[in-house]
């Protein structure tokens, strides 16, 4: 049976009464059993846009399943900085290589989907600013300093007056900071706005508003079935669904990916003259990252809340605080949009990528805090292990199987 466009709302009518690619809304209708040798890709974020983005631009087929709007969720939600050297942590060398990689990777990636899509990303190059305000913050800024300099990054120490030369917004009671230059960043709206069309535009079949149920594990012919009772079989199953990796049925306990959901709260401003912040702030309770477009993100909590995505004063204040501490200029910024997303993290925060121990069934999923930076890394490294079935050095150390141990319940197809 030859595959047909799906429906942008599920309708549990019988396929009988309709025949197939017949238009039902905004688009058609599949029939209740689909045969395609697509790839079959669940989650519509950056994650998931990229790889089919990688894979249809080679000459691969793509069909990739998006429970909401593709885009709008956790990607739509984050800041879009580029900052590997700022968020490096002392005992994650193999993950900041594979971040620092990743970012080196990112400007070339930014081309290829503006120049598929004829929309901007916004790829800023000016660093990020790591800074102290107190004593306190300042030593505990000079270990990282010193930890980030026996790494042979690129980062330079400043005092409170320096780091004002480099931007003027920031606080004058600033006792220190670090400036690293590498550290770019992206607006992540536009991102997932241009994956999208450049996705569609090289030939990829988009799924919208259609939640896939369970995942059937085949090596030969791997299925997924939606919420809405259909079976679509393709040539492999990729799940790049963030936080929701872990609720497909049809994994069984050593295949399902061990990813939770970690609560992020948000707010963005909107900046006016002469406030004019250039570069991404890192203070030690809140960042901010200004957008070409006068934005001005600012987060980010870390909570440990499940599915919950209540914004809460709490949270807000502490963010407000933490960036008035550092940046005194935003306490007449109007407050433009509040918001929490979930971050997917694994048990040892690093990425979820390459094949897993269900047959025909491969994983991207558990970037954390990571997403947007890892997008090309990600998708580029997918698309050869899915084109070739060679799994490079770079996937090696995020093997899905590193948790094989994982325990939840079984799940049936």
């Amino acid at each position: 049976m030859t595959r047909s466009t799906l429906r942008c709302k599920q309708d549990r009518r019988s396929s009988a009464q309709e025949s197939p690619g017949h238009s039902t809304g905004c688009v058609a209708r599949i029939a209740r059993f689909a045969m395609t040798r697509d790839v079959l890709i669940v989650g519509g974020g950056t994650v998931g846009l990229s790889i089919g983005f990688e894979l249809v631009r080679r000459g691969t087929p793509v069909t990739l399943f998006e429970k909401e709007t593709a885009g709008r969720g956790t990607s739509y939600q984050a800041a879009g900085m580029l900052a590997p050297d700022a968020e490096i942590e002392f005992e994650e060398r193999e993950l900041y290589d594979f971040n620092r990689e990743s970012l080196r990777r990112w400007p070339d990636f930014a081309d290829r989907v503006e120049a598929a899509s004829g929309q901007s990303v916004d790829y800023r190059d000016e660093g990020t600013l790591i800074v102290a305000d107190d004593r306190d913050a300042a030593e505990a800024l000079e270990r990282l300093y010193e930890f980030q300099r026996d790494q042979g990054l690129d980062v330079e120490w400043l005092t409170g007056a320096e780091a004002r030369d480099v931007e003027p917004f920031v606080a004058p009671s600033l006792a220190a900071a670090v400036y690293a230059p590498s550290d770019h960043q992206v607006d992540n709206r536009r991102l997932v706005g241009a994956l999208r069309t450049a996705f569609k535009a090289e030939g990829g079949t988009l799924h919208e508003e259609t939640p896939v149920e369970a995942v059937v594990p085949d090596e030969d012919v791997p299925a997924v079935r939606t919420a809405g009772g259909e079976r679509i079989e393709g040539n492999r199953v990729v799940v790049a669904a963030g936080v929701w990796s872990r609720e497909l049925d049809g994994l069984t306990p050593d295949a399902t990916p061990p990813v939770r959901p970690v609560k992020g709260q948000s707010l963005q401003l909107r900046s006016k003259r002469p406030f004019d912040l250039q570069h991404v702030i890192r203070g030690p309770e809140a960042y901010l990252a200004p957008k070409s477009d006068g934005r001005i993100v600012m987060g980010a909590t870390s909570e440990e809340m499940g599915f919950d995505t209540t914004v809460t004063a709490g949270g807000l204040y502490d963010l407000l605080e933490g960036g008035w501490e550092v940046v005194p200029g935003i306490r007449d910024l109007p407050v433009d949009e509040t918001w929490a997303g979930l971050r997917p993290a694994s048990r040892d925060h690093a990425p979820l990528l390459g094949r897993s121990a269900a047959p025909g069934v491969l994983m991207a999923t558990g970037h954390y805090r990571h997403g947007i930076l890892l997008t090309p890394i990600t998708a580029e490294e997918m698309a050869r292990l899915i084109r070739t079935g060679e799994t490079s050095d770079w996937l090696r150390p995020f093997s899905p199987r590193r948790f094989s141990d994982a325990k939840s319940p079984t799940r049936s197809a």
